[in-house]
């Protein structure tokens, strides 16, 4: 998920490989993570809820989605998740250490909560997306899934929370463009 540590500073004159090599160093390399991903329409009502519990050790990461009886819910790796805006690559960050990435000269200094950020394109097979990254922080900001050269999805944070001594957001939102809906992720613990 997205992480953001105060203390560390990026230069400015930072290559694509220095900012994409922060926002990896954010991301724990041992976690479990567990929350909610709520489905919502345009007006902002809920119309599927699912709790989510998503681990990562040793370099594999697991997934387990749960329905409001608690029971585990099946759902498949590829494509969004279940009917929501998520996917497996909105959850794990996994573009983000896909080895062929590069500035987006047009977009550079854009920002994103009035953070002035890099923006830096990732590409894998015949996926692309574009991220976005503080130049103060080296965090990651938001993230744009591409096809045909423009955005099909988006996934950015809302809020930031402290667990423990890592800052990270713990409320993200993630867009098809033009679906009418809108899911939320929540992190509501970290270990």
């Amino acid at each position: 998920m997205i992480a953001i540590l105060a203390s560390f500073l990026i230069s400015t004159n930072a290559t694509a490989h220095e900012l994409v090599a922060s926002c990896r160093s954010m991301i724990p390399a041992d976690v479990e993570l567990s929350g909610r991903i709520v489905l919502r329409n345009r007006k902002g009502i809920p119309q599927a809820e699912y709790g989510y519990v998503l681990n990562r050790r040793a370099g594999k990461t697991d997934l387990r989605l749960t329905g409001e009886d608690g029971a585990d819910v099946p759902f498949a790796r590829e494509g969004r998740i279940l009917g929501t805006d998520v996917t497996w690559s909105d959850l794990t960050l996994d573009y983000l250490w896909w080895d062929d990435f590069s500035y987006d000269a047009e977009r550079e200094g854009e920002s994103v909560h009035g953070q002035k950020c890099a923006v830096v394109v990732m590409r894998k097979g015949g996926r692309t997306v574009r991220v976005w990254v503080d130049r103060k922080t080296g965090a990651l900001m938001q993230a744009e899934e591409m096809a045909d050269g423009k955005a099909v999805r988006r996934l950015w944070g809302t809020r930031i929370k402290k667990f423990g001594e890592r800052w990270m957001a713990n409320v993200l939102e993630v867009e098809t463009v033009g679906s009418g809906h809108r899911t939320k992720i929540t992190v509501e613990a970290l270990k």
